[in-house]
């Protein structure tokens, strides 16, 4: 080769390899510059479990959220609903903290009792949420507090002030057992107007129609229950609500009926249901939920099952929902150990 055409070879070589260095050939990707692969979860059947059996709030809340995730086609994968009932709830989760901390195919719903039912001493259940991942809040419902349609009281101050006066002379009444929802939500009133809550006669009914019932035929004089239920007692004239633990009053058959914030007494309470996974959950698997529970909420078909099961929305993504049960897990505390049941 002459020095001409060996110098032309040479300086061909040398632009090639600039051309490549500068992007114009094939780069090779280093470890650093590889993408993630995409998140395959979810890859087989979920479970939605209520811990509870048939026909209750958890029951109809997990089959009404598998039925619109697969009706809407929000979740292409099958979705089944297991009861698994047994201590409020308590039972499922000892097993679930336990044997499913990692299982992101595997969801529950749940509602205050998961905050009680940790923090009472009797019958105490050694995990809470934060043995979970709380995923969502779905809906929303608030505690009544209501007496016969004849009783002599008319709001909720003259009811406080008979209970301040002499609390065994009342008998207040609720569908749980002491230290539970329907207790809680009895006396809370009245503790936050300044009646020691253990001075007050409670009588625990299995079931918040058992405590409608108590109260309509005259064994108690008022009952702690959620307001959702109390619709058509109050329609048909048998009961008289004096107050909801609601921020805000209400709509429909309790539009008319003051909070407590109103009367001068401030005692709010949520009744939520929501859903949760394992502790452990993966980052794919949550953040699949996250987007997806959040479309669900956005569906027609949801707003539907909302209706037609008397529900409120409220929606609350993970994040949000577990600073939300932070701040009611202080308010239970503070309830129960008023009752000297805190553990």
């Amino acid at each position: 080769m002459t020095k001409r055409k060996w110098a032309i070879a040479a300086l061909t070589t040398a632009l090639a390899v600039g051309l490549t260095a500068c992007g114009g050939g094939t780069k090779p990707v280093s470890s650093g510059d590889t993408k993630p692969a995409a998140s395959k979860y979810p890859e087989k059947p979920i479970t939605v479990v209520a811990p509870s059996g048939a026909g209750g709030g958890w029951d109809k809340t997990a089959r009404s959220f598998t039925k619109v995730l697969a009706e809407a086609k929000v979740v292409e994968q099958t979705m089944t609903v297991e009861n698994k009932p047994g201590g409020g709830g308590a039972v499922f989760l000892a097993e679930y903290a336990n044997q499913d901390k990692k299982n992101d195919y595997k969801l529950f719903v749940s509602s205050p009792p998961i905050l009680i039912n940790n923090l009472k001493k009797e019958g105490n259940s050694p995990f809470g949420y934060k043995d979970t991942t709380p995923l969502a809040q779905l809906t929303k419902d608030y505690g009544a507090i209501v007496v016969k349609a004849d009783s002599k009281y008319k709001d909720l101050k003259s009811l406080i002030d008979d209970l301040k006066a002499d609390p065994k002379k009342i008998t207040v009444a609720g569908g749980s057992a002491p230290g539970s929802m329907d207790h809680l939500i009895a006396i809370l009133p009245a503790f936050k107007a300044g009646v020691d809550p253990k001075a007050i006669k409670y009588v625990s009914y299995d079931g918040g129609g058992e405590a409608i019932a108590a109260l309509l035929g005259g064994n108690a004089q008022v009952i702690g229950t959620d307001a959702s239920s109390v619709g058509e007692y109050l329609k048909a004239g048998k009961v008289r609500v004096l107050a909801v633990t609601s921020a805000q009053r209400l709509g429909g058959d309790l539009k008319d009926i003051p909070t407590a914030k109103e009367q001068g007494i401030d005692a709010e309470f949520t009744i939520w249901r929501g859903v949760f996974g394992p502790k452990e959950m993966s980052a794919d698997a949550k953040k699949y939920w996250d987007e997806k529970i959040k479309v669900l909420t956005e569906k027609e078909e949801w707003k539907k099952e909302l209706k037609a099961n008397g529900w409120e929305s409220e929606y609350k993504d993970s994040e949000h929902f577990k600073l939300f049960l932070d701040n009611q897990e202080k308010t239970v505390k503070e309830l129960l150990t008023a009752l000297g049941m805190a553990k």
